[in-house]
């Protein structure tokens, strides 16, 4: 894979300030890909300077011609999404197939809809005797994930310079090829130098220095909760504003009288996707104890079908996990379970046939799970569905928001209205009605411990908004 020896800074690549490097590897056999630069506090201080010097000329241009470069960083995007899918196959493990439609494809739709919407959005306003201005927060912080690298960084950048803001971004260790693809469409789209600045590097180390930093202005992070108050505590010492979306622990509940295998089929192929990673993921479903067992059933006949493999097969359905660290982390898990005495229905923590090499998990389904489990109330980040069973509709809503988190979910009935009035009770930021589809301009984000602020459509650009008030 192609891969850059320095930072992207300023407008051009240049070498990192230490000698450090950080090794890429193929999930699927472990096989060296490339390495990049371990930049440290010296590479970030010197992108936020880029980005500082870059803000009055960037926050002025006007939004017209703001979201000119957004709708041609948007055809770059296009005309090299097949090297994106093969970029984020080889980094990530996700099956090809995945890669193109999705982590290839959601990045170009969402960075479509903020070149529209920085066209189109009323950036001041009058009110009675006083015009309202919406301005750009300033410089912005962009730490984001492996799961979907892609997607993570274009939510961020893409409403970031809509707005008016500069940035800096310091992607996912694992996956920063295709953060440095991103870096070279934005230089090829034309948006000015120290506008956009690119920092490899450790999240103790770089990340760290970029949530520190005075001369950052917010700080947009998508992780673990864990890390994400390590992120919140650091930021809150310069009084810095926090974007953060976090884990996720979400709940499919089946209403009496939805259909079974429709919901069952659409709710195993919601986990399994990206091999299970994938923070709103619908890891429990909840089942009336009525029809629980044909819903376990339906569930492991639907898990074997999910296939593991080399993701540059057409057959393959799910592909390695990202390392071996997350590997060790979803088979413990899987031990777990079965200790505390689900019943495993399912795949296992013994490695798929055939798998070797490579950091693969077998698909899971866990049965007889009650609350108060291990794998009902942590996030997994792997392949794995637990089903639990409930006995009414209050007790459904217990079940669904009995976690720390709320993130995601989704409701399923014969009657959409019953459906939404349950969905309106449940404690999360987004909840998918039947099935809905998904929708790139929709916020999507967190309550309770899954985040604070929300990504994508117009609440997405007004998080890197600030509003000022002239009385006239």
């Amino acid at each position: 894979m192609k891969a850059h020896d320095g930072m992207y800074i300023d407008g051009a690549w240049r070498p990192a300030a230490g000698t450090g490097t950080i090794e890429v590897t193929n999930p699927a056999d472990g096989t060296l890909l490339a390495t990049v630069p371990a930049g440290g506090p010296e590479d970030v201080a010197a992108a936020v300077r880029a980005a500082r010097v870059a803000l009055p000329g960037w926050a002025a241009t006007p939004p017209a011609k703001r979201a000119a470069r957004l709708d041609a960083l948007r055809r770059i995007l296009t005309d090299r999404r097949e090297e994106i899918a093969r970029t984020v196959t080889a980094e990530l493990g996700s099956p090809l197939t995945l890669s193109q439609k999705v982590h290839a494809a959601v990045p170009i739709a969402v960075c479509t809809g903020y070149a529209e919407l920085a066209a189109e959005y009323s950036f001041e306003e009058r009110l009675g005797n006083s015009l309202v201005l919406r301005e750009p927060v300033g410089v912005v912080g962009a730490i984001t994930p492996w799961n979907y690298p892609l997607h993570q960084i274009v939510a961020k950048a893409a409403p970031a310079l809509a707005a008016g803001c500069t940035m800096v971004l310091k992607p996912a260790e694992d996956t920063p090829l295709v953060a440095q693809l991103f870096a070279e469409a934005v230089d090829e789209a034309g948006v000015p130098a120290g506008v956009f600045n690119l920092v490899t590097g450790l999240g103790p180390v770089a990340g760290q220095a970029l949530a520190e930093h005075e001369d950052i202005d917010l700080l947009s992070f998508t992780g673990s909760t864990a890390v994400g108050r390590r992120i919140g505590a650091a930021a809150a010492s310069g009084v810095k504003r926090v974007a953060l979306e976090l884990g996720g622990k979400s709940a499919n509940v089946i209403l009496p009288g939805a259909d079974l295998a429709k919901a069952v089929k659409v709710g195993v192929a919601n986990v399994m996707a990206n091999s299970g990673q994938t923070c709103s993921a619908w890891t429990r479903m909840l089942v009336d104890s009525e029809r629980y067992e044909e819903a376990v059933r339906l569930a492991a006949e639907a898990t074997a079908k999910y296939t593991t493999g080399d993701p540059l097969d057409e057959a393959t359905r799910v592909g390695p996990l990202v390392n071996a660290a997350q590997r060790a982390r979803v088979t413990g898990y899987i031990e777990r379970g079965s200790k505390e005495g689900a019943r495993l229905v399912a795949g296992g923590a013994e490695p798929p046939e055939g798998a070797e090499r490579g950091h693969y998990v077998r698909p899971t389904v866990f049965a007889d799970v009650t609350p108060g489990m291990t794998i009902a109330q942590e996030e997994i980040f792997g392949p794995v569905l637990s089903l639990l069973a409930y006995e009414d509709t209050e007790d459904a809503l217990r079940i669904a928001n009995g976690t720390v988190y709320g993130l995601a979910g989704a409701v399923w009935s014969e009657d959409e209205e019953e459906a939404v009035a349950f969905a309106r009770r449940m404690e999360t930021g987004q909840v998918d009605i039947n099935g809905g589809r998904f929708n790139p301009l929709a916020p999507f984000g967190g309550y309770k411990q899954s985040g604070v602020g929300r990504e994508l459509g117009v609440h997405g650009l007004e998080e890197y908004l600030q509003t000022k008030s002239l009385q006239l």
